[in-house]
């Protein structure tokens, strides 16, 4: 499709976004469809071989610039001054991929990029000792913490919080190499163990995982905003390799909105997707609140993982990538703020016999299955291998579906 305008920057020239990584996850072509349908000229950075390309993705884009390996910086570097030199200065550079956000941050800087996080803020957001001092400001309260040294150190540390305590690498992406530790065995085996990267460890606290996702623009005002549950914590499903399910909130709660938007004052949001953890306390936890407050996790400063953006729009009736593409250009964006459905994504194991078939709960679910396909195995270690996607009016029929197709 032939533009009939090209959005401009604030020097009056056509505006210049790099997409990283625009082949994965598979829909996040979107975003780059939504860009450049705003006049914006999308420059994307990949290691897919152009004829593999996508047609959509290939009509998302500008131009496409293929490189034999992401992981290799001089390469990026080469892409980066190829297209500087053919389109001018580039305004924003993004992949709104865990895995990048440090490469990101270091292409900013390099090239003068000031629309995003650059290297010397970027361990704000990658660690999770350093996301800490963030929910403070935001008067949000934490697991208190220890980065691990030794074994007495750890035992110190086990001595003022108690047993279990969970491990986890410090900069590490979702729940990988993360697990509880409950006794002085289990202690000792993981001293025992080489770690490559530094390790925290963290008090155990009993809470039913609560994210806070959106989109905020360039002053980390919230564009878009709202919540999904997490039943079964992801750390159990990849450990114990189990099936997985979570759902999105209908009505946000009014304490999370207002944590929630001043940990996106406390962070640096600017112009970013988001991704909030939060605990709601099962019960009392001495030194972090009352059963049923809110306790901050750990944040990620991109979009939450699979296919969660697509959730948002299947839950909402609106165009999560669209919302993202305003802010971009226009600082804001217009949409309905109603909320008519619970969507709810369902995750089955390889190896695990389930009571009703694929065929049976098609069947059954035919006209609230939204999306209904086997996950990348890059994906599955925390999504599970098959996935159902469906939204529902109330939460009886969440739970409904959830038995009916992970018992």
């Amino acid at each position: 499709m032939k533009l009939c305008y090209n959005q401009k920057n604030k020097e009056g020239k056509e505006m210049n976004f790099v997409y990283i990584s625009p082949t994965f996850p598979k829909n996040f072509y979107n975003f780059c469809d939504r860009l450049k349908k705003k006049g914006v000229n999308v420059l994307a950075i990949g290691d897919t071989p152009y004829h593999e390309l996508t047609d959509e993705l290939k009509e998302s884009v500008t131009e496409y610039y293929k490189v034999d390996s992401m992981e290799n910086y001089d390469s990026m570097v080469k892409a980066m001054g190829y297209f500087i030199f053919h389109y001018g200065h580039i305004d924003w550079l993004e992949s709104n991929n865990e895995y990048w956000l440090e490469q990101d941050a270091k292409l900013r800087t390099d090239f003068n990029i000031t629309t995003g996080i650059h290297t010397n803020h970027i361990n704000e957001i990658k660690t999770k000792s350093g996301m800490k001092k963030f929910y403070e400001e935001a008067g949000i309260k934490t697991a208190r913490y220890h980065l691990t040294t030794t074994l007495e150190e750890g035992k110190r540390f086990i001595e003022k919080v108690g047993y279990p305590v969970v491990v986890k690498p410090d900069n590490g992406v979702g729940a990988a190499a993360t697990y509880k530790i409950s006794n002085e065995e289990e202690l000792m085996a993981f001293y025992n163990e080489e770690h490559i990267t530094q390790y925290i460890m963290e008090e155990f606290v009993n809470g039913l995982i609560t994210s806070y996702d959106g989109i905020a623009d360039l002053n980390r005002n919230v564009v878009f905003e709202t919540s999904h549950i997490f039943p079964n914590p992801i750390m159990d499903v990849v450990n114990d390799q189990s099936s997985m399910y979570y759902y999105s909130q209908k009505e946000l709660p009014e304490d999370l909105i207002k944590l929630g938007r001043a940990a996106v004052k406390a962070f640096r949001t600017n112009g970013r997707c988001f991704h909030m953890e939060f605990f709601r306390l099962l019960e009392d936890k001495e030194g972090l609140g009352k059963k049923g407050e809110i306790v901050g996790l750990e944040v990620n400063m991109r979009t939450p993982g699979g296919y969660t953006p697509d959730m948002m729009n299947f839950a909402n009736d609106i165009d999560i990538y669209q919302i993202y593409a305003d802010m971009v250009v226009d600082g804001y964006s217009s949409y309905s703020k109603e909320r008519p459905y619970h969507c709810v994504y369902c995750g089955r194991r390889d190896g695990i016999s389930y009571t009703h078939s694929h065929e049976e709960v098609c069947e059954k679910y035919q006209f609230d299955l939204v999306m209904c396909e086997r996950l990348p195995d890059i994906l599955s270690g925390a999504m599970g291998n098959f996935t159902y996607t469906a939204r529902f009016e109330n939460m009886d029929q969440v739970n409904e579906f959830v038995e009916f197709t992970l018992g």
